[in-house]
């Protein structure tokens, strides 16, 4: 397709996206296109509205008394949020720290729940934070660490299998892993699954309780949009919130932290997974910013994903691959998420030009390009300026 009529495509495109309207609600300068959300999202109007009231308002006025008015619930009220973006019944989700600790959380639980059992098993694509948390705490119960590829987990699932945990979408590629048969064979051995939804929450469908998962960890910051630093995410499927505990018990898992007992008593429900004092700034953004999902399904954000990344991997094929260029992406739409990687030798220094032109992309070395293409402010019209800059000597 030649770039005249891939414009026209995109004005059709845009013209029929009922997403479209959405782009208004965030605050993105009108001289940059921006295909990193899968890093950070952008400001939200919601999100700076919230932000400055609880500024001016619930601290500067109502101080200490915000706590009880509001900020006590917050966790719980922002988690009730993600619920649905995951597939996950109402009070199985809670907002707190970022994604490292809750997966530190998610793994050391589920290690507890099958005593005896001596191997974790984890994708070797795993963004690395998750192999060195998964690492530590193999190694605090004498475990071995089993470090996949994400075609090699099923294959690597015994009887001597605790837990097993893998990213959704893989932050490289984008490549989407088979849920269902990994966690179906993860339990058919007897051991639990940890699914780790950074690159899934908010742009790709996911339905924790079909599935019949056993945790899953996210960020808030990427395709939720709260906001540098935003709180993170822990899940616990229902049937195990009664006898689940977590290393960190801090005053915020209490049953009556104000109550100031020496002994810990964990709370009943998801709140045990808490541990210290809430960041409020950033969950009010990350809260402000889940507001703009209201009404919004996930099935057309899927749709419209798959339209956004489909079209820029049909320009790529005749206008970038005989620059040098290579799809290091499912072609699949069903198997891939929400960004594109491609190889470039130059990639480093082309990102970092574009950069300086008010078109921000992504880089992952030795020479991955990442694109996020966003459906909640991205359009097709964003996709065929990107290809007409990168097809420029």
């Amino acid at each position: 397709m030649n770039l005249i009529d891939a414009e026209e495509l995109a004005r059709t495109l845009d013209a029929q996206d009922v997403l479209a309207p959405l782009r208004a609600k965030f605050d993105i300068p009108s001289d940059v296109r921006y295909f990193d959300g899968n890093s950070l999202g952008p400001l939200t109007l919601r999100s700076r509205e919230v932000l400055h009231h609880t500024i001016e308002v619930e601290w500067r006025e109502r101080l200490i008394r915000s706590w009880n008015e509001d900020w006590l619930a917050m966790p719980l009220r922002v988690g009730n949020l993600i619920a649905p973006l995951i597939g996950a019944q109402q009070d199985t989700v809670i907002s707190c720290d970022n994604t490292s600790i809750n997966l530190h959380k998610a793994l050391m639980s589920a290690v507890a729940l099958r005593p005896g059992r001596t191997e974790i098993v984890i994708d070797i694509n795993n963004f690395p934070t998750d192999i060195y948390i998964a690492q530590s705490v193999a190694d605090q119960h004498d475990m071995k660490l089993v470090a996949v590829s994400a075609d090699e987990i099923i294959g690597a699932i015994s009887e001597r299998t605790a837990v097993v945990t893998a990213t959704h979408v893989d932050y490289r590629s984008a490549k989407i892993l088979d849920a269902p048969a990994i966690t179906a064979t993860a339990h058919q051995n007897g051991a639990l699954m940890v699914w780790d939804l950074a690159h899934t929450a908010g742009a790709v469908p996911f339905d924790a309780s079909a599935l019949d998962i056993d945790f899953a960890v996210g960020c808030g910051y990427k395709y939720l949009n709260g906001g540098p630093g935003a709180p993170a995410f822990i899940y616990v499927a229902p049937r195990l919130l009664a006898e689940s505990g977590q290393p960190l018990q801090g005053w915020w898992a209490h049953a009556a932290p104000f109550d100031f007992e020496l002994g810990f008593r964990p709370a009943p429900g998801i709140s045990r997974f808490l541990t210290g004092t809430t960041t409020v700034l950033s969950m009010k953004s990350l809260e402000a910013a889940l507001e703009i999902f209201s009404g919004v399904s996930m099935a057309d954000i899927r749709t419209k994903s798959m339209g956004l990344t489909g079209l820029f991997i049909d320009l790529f094929d005749t206008h970038l691959a005989p620059r040098g260029f290579t799809l290091a992406s499912p072609r699949d739409p069903e198997s891939r998420g929400s960004h594109v990687a491609l190889g470039f030798a130059g990639g480093k220094a082309l990102v970092d030009q574009m950069s300086t032109q008010g078109i921000i992309a992504d880089f992952r070395p030795p020479d991955l390009m990442r694109f996020g293409f966003a459906p909640l402010y991205n359009s097709y019209r964003d996709v065929v300026e990107l290809v007409q800059r990168m097809s420029r000597p």
